[in-house]
């Protein structure tokens, strides 16, 4: 027999897949009468009316949400990178996490200090932080935004050292008071 070279989809990946041909099938939920009224929008609203048509899954109708169209239940919580979330409030919370299956999203009550402090022990444990602001391209954009600001300050200290020239205040007709008339 002769083995097979071809590398096997991880898990994640394969769950992946299987979401997104499961997603392929499930139609577009929207809300009822939306396409009756301009004031409704698109976004789904649980149908609530006794006699309301998509409720009670009347032949014709849009479809409803509903149980029977949930997602596969391997690929339930998983990351769009493949990644199962694991929500991390400090430094100590990376030890329990496995960087080949989970990654790290960083909780927005974090401040910078501590946020600073995970990132930092994330790289050394080569685990993949979900909410990382620093990019090459952010980067990039920082550079940028600071020799604008340097050729702004530089344009200011250019106006300061010209003198201004005052102008004259404008002369106006005094209005008349309400009892008076024009004249």
């Amino acid at each position: 027999m002769t083995e097979k070279t071809e590398k096997k989809p991880s898990p994640s990946r394969k769950a992946l897949k299987v979401r997104a041909r499961a997603k392929n099938k499930k139609p577009e939920f929207i809300r009822p009468e939306s396409w009756r009224y301009s004031r409704f929008s698109l976004s789904w609203r649980r149908p609530r009316g006794l006699d309301n048509k998509i409720r009670r899954k009347i032949k014709g109708w849009p479809p409803g949400v509903s149980v029977g169209y949930k997602g596969p239940k391997i690929a339930r919580g998983l990351h769009p990178s493949g990644y199962r979330e694991v929500i991390v409030y400090n430094a100590q919370g990376l030890s329990t996490i496995d960087p080949n299956t989970q990654a790290v999203r960083i909780a927005h009550t974090v401040g910078k200090r501590k946020r600073a402090l995970i990132i930092a022990e994330a790289k050394k444990l080569k685990v993949k932080i979900l909410n990382v602001k620093v990019s090459p391209e952010t980067e990039e954009k920082k550079e940028e935004a600071a020799e604008g600001e340097e050729q702004a300050e530089e344009q200011e200290v250019k106006k300061e050292e010209t003198p201004k020239k005052e102008k004259a205040p404008k002369k106006t007709k005094p209005k008349p008071k309400k009892g008076e008339e024009k004249q």
